[in-house]
């Protein structure tokens, strides 16, 4: 058994051909889905990038592991206490574990764990390779690193490779002599002037007029990321940004394939293609960013060949990425760890059975404190900490007619808001029953003055609101974060 896992950074579903976009951007990704199951509805339990990705190898949501915010006391996996052995549970009881025992050798090319020192990332893997830059790695610097590992070790039997790619990430980062393949092609028809414009007015790190979260600075490094979005012609350098990033690295996973073929281990290998979070291309007036508990942010694609499966199948049931660990379980045979809170798909694979969740409970503490419910149709969103966006405390979208979370309708639907409500709730109590701490670490997060990238920001960004023609919302976000503001301001 072989098993491939593209691990590919801030990878929206809804921008790779395979999921239906206009645009060329995948055609690489778009052929295995073509051979296996795409899933459409599939999300991860807590964003972003480090809660993201330990709640997927660790089998556990975020309340759980204790890692929901890129820092303070909840970037850090909780301590097992006294009934820790020798070894910890994420020794056995994660995916690269629990492979392990089964018999592979497990490989990660990937900055990840130093990124964010998230070395409990590591458990369970028997090789380590960093690419060393801390995610802001371009394709032509990880690809080397993937393809000496093929050559010298594909033809060998039984290993999970875990391949991190960043290029979708901001900043965009495809080298200039890779052109604009999109240049004449169009934007997604739900952008147009009239909502850069609203844009243009809203407060809130990483908005039209401070992509650089809450400034509007650029690099000169980084040509194709712009610093802020005025008119039509930035809005198209953003969009155009983001999907050369893929269409680049689509282009080095082709060259990854094409060793796969040369050592004649492509058509039986597994291949996985997924991502730890999305990214927000306006939604909710935000650019180039993964900061909030919705549907842009939190639902990533996934991509699944498994050699005798489903072929050219698409599945709508409501996933995790936490439940990739029991699902390889049993594909493979195997006990599901006791610490999993994940349940398997391998129906899906297999046959083609719906065994999706009623609902999903999404997380965001590192930009925002919010938890969304995802039901049917809709979108319930609960913001704890706006994050200085000025979000109400209560959202509701309906996801099949407004996809791209424009309208807020939660005042004029209260009994799905409250469906939602009683949703989050009953995921709560469970959680809470489910685990050795009295402490829910989104309430740690708020203790501490909460999501790591909103603190000590406000008084030099109300420099820049006022600077930029939006000192309205000054006394608003006075009133909702008093402490951060002195008396004096």
């Amino acid at each position: 058994m072989r098993i491939l896992y593209l691990d590919l950074d801030t990878l929206r579903p809804d921008h790779l051909g395979c999921y239906g976009y206009h645009r060329q951007t995948s055609p690489n990704m778009d052929s295995i889905a073509e051979q296996g199951v795409r899933f459409d509805n599939y999300y991860c339990s807590d964003a972003p990038c480090l809660p993201s990705r330990t709640a997927m190898m660790s089998g556990r949501f975020g309340i759980h592991t204790g890692v929901v915010n890129h820092g303070g006391v909840c970037a850090d996996f909780r301590h097992e206490g006294k009934n820790r052995n020798f070894n910890d549970k994420l020794d056995a009881e994660s995916i690269p574990g629990m492979l392990r025992r089964a018999g592979m050798k497990t490989v990660s090319i990937s900055p990840f764990a130093e990124r964010h020192s998230a070395y409990h990332f590591l458990a369970g893997f028997s090789e380590v390779h960093n690419t060393g830059k801390g995610g802001l790695e371009s394709a032509e610097e990880v690809t080397p690193a993937a393809l000496d590992w093929i050559m010298r070790n594909a033809d060998q039997d039984n290993w999970f490779l875990q391949i991190n790619y960043w290029d979708p990430h901001t900043p965009y980062r495809a080298p200039d002599e890779f052109g604009n393949p999109f240049k004449d092609d169009p934007l997604p028809e739900w952008l147009n002037a009239d909502i850069v414009n609203e844009h243009m007015k809203l407060a809130g790190p990483h908005g039209a007029c401070e992509i650089n979260m809450y400034d509007n600075k650029t690099n000169p490094a980084y040509p194709r990321h712009p610093g802020e979005i005025h008119n039509m012609e930035d809005l198209r350098r953003m969009i155009d940004g983001y999907d050369c990033g893929i269409k680049y690295m689509d282009e080095h996973i082709g060259m990854l394939f094409a060793a796969l073929k040369q050592k004649n281990v492509l058509d039986d290998l597994v291949i996985i293609i997924s991502s730890d979070h999305g990214e927000n291309l306006g939604e909710l007036g935000i650019y180039g960013e993964h900061a909030t508990a919705d549907s842009i942010t939190c639902r990533i694609p996934m991509i699944i060949r498994w050699p005798g499966m489903k072929q050219g199948a698409a599945d709508n049931g409501l996933h995790y990425n936490l439940d990739l660990g029991p699902t390889l379980a049993e594909m493979l045979g195997r006990e599901r760890c006791e610490s999993w809170d994940g349940q398997s798909y391998a129906q899906v694979l297999k046959s083609g059975n719906d065994c999706g969740r009623e609902y999903l409970v999404i997380s965001q503490c590192a930009h925002v404190c919010q938890r969304g419910v995802r039901f049917g149709d809709w979108l319930y969103v609960r913001t704890y900490h706006d994050g200085y966006h000025l979000f109400p405390k209560d959202m509701l979208f309906n996801l099949i007619a407004d996809p791209h979370e424009q309208h807020n309708i939660a005042g004029n639907n209260q009994g799905k808001v409250n469906e939602g409500i009683a949703y989050l709730n009953e995921w709560h109590d469970e959680m809470m029953m489910t685990m050795q701490y009295d402490t829910d670490p989104l309430w740690t997060v708020m203790k501490e003055g909460g999501p790591f990238h909103a603190r000590g920001h406000l008084k030099n960004y109300c420099e820049f609101l006022k600077k930029t023609g939006r000192a309205w919302a000054i006394p608003e976000l006075r009133e909702r974060h008093p402490s951060e503001f002195s008396e004096s301001t």
